[in-house]
């Protein structure tokens, strides 16, 4: 009798320890679960953040702002998923959304960002490259040039191979109205912008072809407007002829000028033209290196 009992006992204590590890297995996941719980997250991680990107870059590229359904169409997402994740971006600072329209623009914090990434260092590093192949491919003098002021700074250069080569150095500031890049800086700017500075800015010549009259520059600018590429034939040294062209950055916007120049007997009008496709490869190279969206692609 009492060894019946110890038996039924000994059979009753078995049943709770069975039926908790039964449980626990159904609770538990397996290890195999785990990580695949983890790599679940990860991935939905990784896109959330490249939709992240896609709509930042897209409202970048939309200078007057984007609304809300033209950008989920452009970056392929539902209304309530672009606006979740806009709605992010927006408490972040990197996008913000106007009151009145509701449409994204871009917000301060990216602004800072880039310019830290753009700064003239920077920019000399990224440029020179492109430079010496430039002046490799044309034998001249190759310059990259943003605006001070109411005038352009070269701010990297390099000298072709050839014997002859210009001796201008890095940091030599130019008048705008009469150099080739500084014609490029002029077209890029807004018609407000060129209203005050032909009111603010004496036209000096430099020499006898300098444009010095209000409506022949205006009707340059629009020429390189039309045309994309600026030309100085002698403008600011009655020796030395120049071919310019625009380069973007990933706004979309101009932030310099890019082009070559050497002596008027060997830059010849034919030559310029003969160059001219060279130089807008190279400064759509440029773009790219600065985000320019297919600026590589361009002819």
């Amino acid at each position: 009798m009492r060894a019946r009992t110890k038996a039924t006992e000994a059979k009753a204590g078995a049943k709770p320890a069975a039926a908790t590890a039964a449980i626990a297995r159904l609770v538990e996941p397996s290890r195999s679960d785990i990580d695949d719980d983890a790599e679940a997250r990860q991935r939905v991680g990784v896109q959330s953040l490249g939709r992240a990107f896609a709509i930042l870059e897209e409202v970048a590229r939309h200078r007057e702002g984007v609304g809300l359904a033209e950008l989920s169409k452009l970056v392929g997402l539902h209304n309530s998923t672009t606006f979740h994740l806009a709605k992010t971006m927006v408490s972040l600072g990197y996008i913000r959304q106007e009151k009145d329209s509701k449409r994204y623009r871009v917000g301060r914090p990216l602004f800072a960002l880039a310019a830290s990434a753009l700064d003239e260092i920077e920019m000399v590093n990224v440029a020179t490259p492109v430079l010496e192949d430039l002046s490799r491919d044309t034998g001249e003098s190759s310059h990259f040039a943003v605006r001070m002021g109411d005038a352009v700074v070269v701010i990297a250069r390099t000298s072709g191979p050839g014997a002859f080569q210009l001796t201008d150095r890095v940091g030599v500031v130019r008048p705008a109205n009469c150099t080739a890049l500084g014609k490029v800086i002029l077209a890029s700017l807004r018609p407000d912008q060129l209203a005050r500075f032909l009111e603010r800015v004496d036209l000096r010549a430099s020499t006898e072809k300098s444009i010095t009259e209000i409506p022949v520059l205006l009707r340059e600018i629009d020429e390189v407007r039309r045309s994309g590429i600026a030309f100085d034939d002698g403008e600011f040294n009655p020796e030395v002829r120049c071919i310019a062209v625009p380069v973007m950055d990933f706004t979309g916007q101009i932030i310099g000028a890019l082009g070559i120049s050497g002596p008027i007997w060997r830059l010849s009008d034919q030559a310029l033209q003969s160059h001219a496709k060279t130089v807008r490869a190279a400064a759509n190279r440029l773009s790219a290196e600065f985000g320019a969206r297919d600026a590589a692609k361009s002819t």
